[in-house]
């Protein structure tokens, strides 16, 4: 399943894949990975990737 949420909120925040990966320490490819939802994060990583989108667990992880 594909993570629009996370996609989204790094567009609003205008930031690349790579710009986000830097800021959290890990490569672009892991971005675009997680956004694909190839890859699934750890709860490190997706809090990490929470706090420099400024949102919340529920924003960008949680499914209906």
């Amino acid at each position: 399943m594909k993570n629009m949420k996370l996609k989204l909120a790094r567009i609003e925040k205008d930031l690349s894949q790579e710009e986000l990966a830097n800021m959290i320490g890990v490569s672009r490819q892991t971005i675009g990975l997680i956004e694909l939802g190839k890859y699934n994060p750890s709860l490190n990583l997706c809090i990490s990737i929470c706090k420099a989108l400024s949102k919340t667990l529920d924003d960008l992880f949680w499914e209906e």
